[in-house]
């Protein structure tokens, strides 16, 4: 998979070259590029921004700037990803569907958000026809100050999906987050007791069959806790 974020803060995304996402990157099953967005600016401030037609707080990140960053990488086959606190809410089955995405681009904005009218120009139907969608996508009910944390925590959850990201295939039949909705059960490790507090005895009896009983009892008492 390919994968290329645009942003005003490339060193955002450093993390991105470590752990799983810098082995998978290093065999070749994934490739992550990262844009600097002043670098397609054409004045020698390398403005990104301006005040909003209408009036109101803050500023937009202007279309032109965005519309040559975006040009200049993108391919048939692709989904833009514009993080806004305005579009659909992320969730595991979007991450799975996204893993089919022939490139993803992230489109980290700032600010006030980026000119609407970089989604509608890139929504048209000749960039349909070439199988390229936009998508806007927030990560929950909150503001961050931009959108370079919201796309590493999508690229996470969407490339550890890819077949030969985790070192272990099995992890990925128990999700935190699984088909039916619910969270994923406690887990313990060594030692039995500690500080006063045991272990399940279930865990320990060898019993898989009510392991698994237990499990999912407990998976399904978290979500319904998290309602």
């Amino acid at each position: 998979m390919k994968i290329d974020a645009i942003t005003i803060f490339p060193d955002y995304f450093a993390p991105m070259r470590l752990s799983l996402l810098g082995k998978a990157q290093g065999q070749g099953i994934l490739e992550i590029n990262v844009h600097d967005l002043r670098a397609f600016t054409t004045d020698n401030h390398h403005t990104v921004d301006d005040t909003p037609y209408g009036g109101g707080a803050g500023m937009v990140m202007l279309p032109e700037v965005w519309g040559l960053a975006i040009d200049s990488i993108i391919e048939d086959g692709a989904t833009l990803v514009v993080l806004t606190p305005a579009g659909k809410r992320f969730t595991q089955e979007m991450a799975q569907e996204l893993t089919n995405s022939k490139q993803l681009i992230f489109a980290c904005g700032r600010y006030e958000g980026i000119d609407d009218r970089v989604r509608q120009y890139y929504s048209r139907d000749e960039f349909k026809e070439r199988n390229i969608n936009v998508l806007e996508v927030s990560i929950g009910d909150y503001v961050l100050g931009g959108g370079e944390v919201a796309s590493m925590v999508m690229i996470e959850a969407i490339t550890r999906l890819l077949p030969g990201v985790l070192g272990n295939p099995e992890s990925l039949s128990e999700e935190s987050h699984n088909s039916e909705g619910y969270l994923e059960y406690p887990n313990f490790t060594k030692p039995q007791t500690w500080r006063e507090i045991s272990v399940p005895e279930v865990l320990l009896s060898g019993n898989h069959g009510e392991i698994a009983k237990w499990r999912a009892t407990q998976a399904k008492l978290r979500a319904e806790k998290n309602l």
